[in-house]
């Protein structure tokens, strides 16, 4: 008798204890979901396809993109960068030309969305004010960046052009040397052809100074962002760059980058890319993956290309690709959560690991958040926008508080924008 007492009383016990931890969590998310309610969230770079920006197909529908409109109500994402991207060409009249070119369908799509598709659901922003107030109204916010100044060509008065467009930063270079600047790819065989920036991207600099755009350092070279940041009036970002000590990836920056930043005033927004946040883990998953991810190409009939290959193709093609890869990397998942100790994706910890480590380095007040979706960006956990809670939620597990994560999440990339738009009006006086 006295045993089933002690049974019956030790049973009630871990009943008490794990109704407790259980109100614990639920309280955790409760609080979390009220902070993210609360508090802008804006991500700096999300690519797009112009072939998603049309009259019948576009971001009002549930895509197989991973920003879309009832995605990004879904996850709370109130802001996202939408990307003009152009992939590095020949330095030459016809390359300029077709870079314009390409540059010009993207700012027409994403104002197509804004005017026509979807007016009464986002709104294009030029400054932090904009940002605020589209918010304040419940709709969702679009803002443009420019990835590669490639697309300027010769003519630095592009550079207003594009900013009386809506864009409101840009980097220099992607992968390859642009006319302007050297990429960090210069690290793969240490040839470079400006040593840094060269004559027209110092101009471009200090275009940029004077119309009022940001500075984006994520692709351009070490040697190049030095440079950029030594003839800058005004605070430089990294759009979607994370910490080379936890992870050396040429994308990422070191410690010494991390310490011009910070003396700067600038910001690095943390990316959610698996392979400039975990090697070892990213590696691991990709080996095991490739073996299933092999069978479904050729189940499919798909045409694969590594990282290297990917980089030559026409930007069609690219295109095409980013689009089977994702369907290709889903199925794969899908069979791989099935597969007793699969090797474990990169995730949300790991992104998080990587906030910690720059906010310790630098401090809460020069670190921000980006993803990279639909340009391969994208974690276990914060796979797509409908998301995006969890980044927030993991932010709230490590102990940052509702007004540190406001500085994450917009307040500091907002803050930059404000700086370097008073630097322009100064000059412009």
């Amino acid at each position: 008798m006295y045993s089933r007492i002690c049974i019956l009383t030790l049973l009630s016990i871990l009943i008490i204890s794990c109704k407790s931890e259980m109100s614990k969590e639920d309280q955790l998310i409760a609080d979390a979901k009220a902070i993210h309610k609360r508090v802008i969230t804006l991500d700096t770079h999300c690519d797009i396809n112009v072939k998603n920006f049309t009259d019948s197909i576009n971001y009002t529908q549930n895509l197989d993109t991973q920003i879309t409109l009832p995605k990004m109500k879904k996850g709370g994402l109130d802001v996202a960068w939408f990307i003009v991207y152009t992939g590095q060409d020949s330095l030459n009249e016809a390359g300029y030309a077709k870079a314009y070119d390409n540059a010009m369908s993207k700012f027409n799509a994403i104002h197509k969305l804004v005017n026509d598709i979807a007016p009464n659901d986002i709104e294009l922003a030029l400054t932090s004010e904009d940002v605020r107030r589209i918010d304040a109204k419940g709709k969702k916010v679009a803002m443009i960046g420019i990835e590669n100044g490639y697309p300027i060509g010769l003519d630095i008065k592009n550079v207003e052009k594009f900013y009386n467009l809506g864009a409101r930063y840009m980097s220099l270079s992607h992968n390859g040397h642009s006319q302007l600047c050297d990429s960090n790819t210069g690290e793969r065989d240490s040839i470079w052809m400006h040593n840094g920036l060269s004559d027209l991207g110092k101009q471009v600099v200090a275009e940029m100074n004077r119309v009022g755009m940001m500075i984006d350092v994520s692709h351009p070279s070490k040697e190049s962002m030095r440079q950029m940041i030594a003839l800058s009036k005004a605070p430089i970002i990294a759009s979607h760059s994370s910490a080379r000590t936890l992870c050396d990836h040429s994308r990422n920056l070191d410690d010494e980058q991390l310490q011009w930043l910070k003396e700067n005033g600038g910001v690095i927004q943390t990316v959610a890319f698996t392979s400039y946040l975990n090697t070892e883990k990213h590696e691991a998953r990709n080996k095991a993956m490739g073996a299933i991810r092999d069978k479904i190409v050729d189940s499919l009939d798909i045409k694969w290309y590594n990282r290297n290959e990917f980089r030559a193709l026409d930007e069609d093609t690219q295109l095409k690709f980013i689009a089977n890869r994702k369907k290709v990397l889903d199925i794969a998942a899908e069979q791989a959560s099935q597969i007793k100790n699969f090797p474990e994706a990169v995730n949300v910890k790991d992104f998080v690991n990587h906030i910690d480590y720059l906010v310790e380095k630098i401090g809460i007040d020069h670190v921000g958040i980006s993803s990279d979706f639909d340009g391969g960006g994208g974690i276990d956990g914060w796979s797509d926008a409908s998301e995006t809670f969890n980044v927030t939620l993991e932010l709230v597990k490590r102990g940052y508080t509702e007004a540190q994560i406001e500085q994450l999440w917009s307040g500091n990339l907002l803050r930059i924008l404000d700086e370097v738009e008073k630097v322009a009006e100064e000059m412009q006086s």
